[in-house]
């Protein structure tokens, strides 16, 4: 349908120019009829950095403790698992007896201890899959005794020999863990206090044997197990 007739009786023009008006209004008719791809606010997830704890989180620390102490000191008493009580093995032991107390220090200062310690269950499959997971950045954040022989070597191992070479770039060592960035730290430490008064992540407490009986505070979350829904933890974070 032309709109020449219409615009030449309207305006009262010559149709020439009636015509050069008519083609610009059809061509501004056709484009505003093709459809534009219209681009939406971007819906991705927020890119997450999570640090995960070693000893009690993902190595066996309490089991490995507990077999090397009674292997050492067989004719000494020792805590069931069932029976840890708050998060230094030392104290406990100490309270027992008070020599107890550095024989307990001796098994963690001794060669092999850390390197030798078990995965807990699911844990390092946890993390495997964590650090494939898109806008995600795992890294281990974990603190080494003071007592250094040993220790800060056997953990980097520990993580070589159980999550790859390739970890190791995300491996953290510090005595301080409220001074490292992120945005969830799973650590079974119920009490987490450094230089940093309020750290940037959400310390969620990871079950075990000397936690269980804590009640956590009003805000904070737990992570009972890896068969735990830690999936759902770190969704909930990117919101």
């Amino acid at each position: 349908m032309t709109l020449l007739p219409g615009i030449t009786r309207f305006l009262r023009l010559d149709r020439k120019t009636a015509r050069q008006i008519s083609a610009h209004l059809r061509y501004f008719t056709e484009i505003s009829s093709v459809e534009v791809p219209v681009k939406m606010p971007h819906s991705g997830s927020k890119r997450l950095r999570v640090l995960v704890d070693m000893d009690g989180v993902l190595a066996d620390f309490e089991g490995g403790f507990l077999k090397k102490y009674r292997a050492k000191y067989p004719d000494e008493p020792f805590i069931n698992l069932e029976d840890r009580r708050g998060f230094w093995v030392s104290t406990q032991y100490g309270q027992i007896r008070n020599d107890l107390c550095a024989k307990a220090i001796s098994i963690w200062e001794s060669k092999n201890f850390f390197i030798e310690l078990d995965p807990l269950p699911g844990g390092v499959e946890a993390v495997k899959e964590m650090s494939k997971m898109k806008d995600t950045d795992v890294f281990i954040c974990t603190s080494p005794i003071k007592h250094y022989s040993y220790c800060p070597f056997e953990k980097y191992a520990w993580v070589e020999k159980h999550l790859g070479y390739e970890f190791l770039e995300h491996t953290i060592l510090t005595r301080d863990k409220t001074v490292v960035s992120g945005d969830i730290l799973i650590d079974d430490k119920p009490d987490i206090l450094g230089a940093e008064p309020s750290p940037t992540w959400e310390h969620v407490l990871f079950t075990a044997c000397h936690n269980k009986h804590l009640q956590p505070g009003p805000a904070q979350r737990r992570l009972l197990s890896w068969d735990d829904d830690w999936r759902g933890l770190l969704e909930s974070k990117r919101q």
